[in-house]
């Protein structure tokens, strides 16, 4: 994300379009740091709506939203994908 400076898009394990953002936690986890998560829209067979969402849990921390943001857009769009593809393995079955 950091490089191309706009979202990214995949295809998720499931064969459907995702587009990925980022979520900042808004209160410090209870050692202080901030969290940053991945949150993938899927979109329907259009793509012109949303038809749906998976996120992760944190995946990357700092000493403040921003800094844990900075780190979660260094990821690889290989370990993106790969969290992607593990969001979606751990839904409880159809949304």
């Amino acid at each position: 994300m950091k490089k191309h400076e706009r979202a990214v898009a995949f295809t998720g394990n499931d064969g459907q379009p995702y587009s990925v953002g980022i979520l900042d936690a808004e209160e410090p986890e209870p050692d202080g740091r901030y969290g940053a998560a991945l949150l993938f829209i899927r979109w329907n067979a259009a793509g012109d709506a949303p038809a749906g969402h998976v996120e992760t849990g944190y995946l990357a921390f700092g000493a403040t939203p921003e800094e844990a943001e900075e780190r979660l857009k260094a990821l690889s769009l290989y370990d993106v994908k790969a969290a992607l593809d593990d969001a979606i393995a751990g839904q409880p079955g159809e949304w």
